[in-house]
C-alpha cells in the first residue's frame, strides 16, 4: 500500500505544479518508486525538482540545477525559485531541487539526492533541449555547502546499471556557491547546518569528509563564488577556505568578497515577483554572470 502511494503522488508531482506566475511548471520525482533511505512516503520523504525552462528564443542550451538554503533544516524558496527566473533571464534552464533535510535526514541523503538530480537532467537533456556536458550547480549556505559536497565527491556514474539515469555522471561542468557553508567540525562552522546534516557528535572522519576544503582535487569544476565580510551567519572565511584549496589544485574560479550584506540576501533585492528588478540586484549578479558567459553557459549582457 505504502509503494503504491508513494508512486501515485510522485507521478501526481511530476505531471503538475504551478508556480506563483499561475504557470505549470514539470516537477520531477527523483525516485518514482522511492528514495534510498526513505523514512515514509510524505512530501519530505521524496525529493523532487521543479524545472524552469528557458525561452527558447534565449536559450543557450547550459543548465542549472539550484540548491536553496535554509540550515539543512528548511528551503528558502527566494534562493530557488528567484535564481531560477534570473537565471532564465540569461538563457539557462533551471532545475530546483527539493532535498531531504534534517533533523529527520542526515547525511548521505542530501548528496545522493543533489547527485540523482544531475544525473537526472544529463539523462533527459534531449527532452529539455540542453547540452549534457554544461550542466552546473548553484547552491546559498547550505545549499552551498552541498554543491560544494557534490563538486567535491562525484562519480562518473555505473555504465552497468539498469537504470539509465545512474549511468550519467554526477560531476557538475561548474558550480556557483553564494556565502555558502564550507567547513565542518572548526570554530568558523555553522553549528545549525552541521547538527542537521550530521547529526550531534560526529565523528571527526565524518567532519573531515564534509569539509570541502579537504576534499579539493585537481579534477573539481572550476567555480564562482561571493560572500560578505560582515556575513555573522556563515563567516567568510568559509569562502576563502575553499578559494584556498581550489588554488592550490589549479582548479580555475572566481572569489568576490563584498564588504557589506546580510547572510541569506539572495539576488539582493526584494524577493519573490515575476519580473526582478536588475537595478535592485547586488553586484554579484553582474559578476557571476561575467563568470557563465566565460564558461560558455550564458551569451547574454
Amino acid at each position: 500500500m505504502k509503494s503504491r502511494f508513494a508512486f501515485c503522488l510522485a507521478l501526481f508531482l511530476t505531471i503538475c505544479c504551478m508556480n506563483t506566475f499561475g504557470q505549470s511548471n514539470e516537477v520531477v520525482v527523483l525516485w518514482p518508486q522511492g528514495a534510498p533511505g526513505a523514512l515514509g512516503t510524505s512530501p519530505t520523504d521524496i525529493p523532487s525538482m521543479t524545472c524552469y525552462p528557458a525561452d527558447p528564443a534565449k536559450a543557450t542550451g547550459a543548465a542549472m540545477v539550484i540548491l536553496p538554503g535554509g540550515g539543512y533544516g528548511f528551503l528558502a524558496d527566494h534562493e530557488g525559485r528567484d535564481y531560477a527566473v534570473w537565471l532564465n533571464d540569461q538563457g539557462i534552464t533551471c532545475f530546483v531541487l527539493k532535498y531531504r533535510l534534517g533533523p529527520t535526514y542526515h547525511h548521505p541523503c542530501m548528496l545522493q539526492d543533489a547527485s540523482r538530480a544531475v544525473r537526472l537532467v544529463r539523462s533527459r537533456a534531449a527532452d529539455w533541449k540542453i547540452d549534457p556536458h554544461r550542466v552546473g550547480i548553484m547552491g546559498s549556505s547550505a545549499g552551498g555547502h552541498l554543491a560544494s559536497t557534490l563538486l567535491t565527491h562525484f562519480d562518473a556514474g555505473d555504465a552497468s546499471a539498469s537504470d539509465v539515469i545512474e549511468q550519467q555522471s554526477s560531476r557538475p561542468d561548474l558550480g556557483i556557491l553564494c556565502y555558502p557553508v564550507i567547513t565542518m567540525g572548526q570554530t568558523n562552522t555553522n553549528v545549525g547546518s552541521q547538527d542537521n546534516l550530521l547529526g550531534k557528535n560526529a565523528p571527526p572522519e565524518l567532519l573531515a569528509s564534509l569539509s570541502s576544503e579537504k576534499n579539493v582535487t585537481s579534477n573539481t569544476p572550476p567555480c564562482f563564488m561571493f560572500h560578505t565580510s560582515d556575513d555573522r551567519a556563515v563567516p567568510v572565511s568559509n569562502s576563502l577556505l575553499f578559494a584556498d584549496a581550489l588554488s592550490r589544485a589549479k582548479v580555475p574560479y572566481d572569489l568576490h568578497i563584498y564588504q557589506h550584506g546580510q547572510h541569506g540576501m539572495g539576488l539582493g533585492g526584494p524577493h519573490g515577483g515575476e519580473h526582478l528588478d536588475q537595478a535592485l540586484m547586488h553586484p554579484w549578479t553582474v559578476d557571476c554572470l561575467h563568470f557563465l558567459k566565460e564558461k560558455g553557459f550564458s551569451t547574454r549582457k
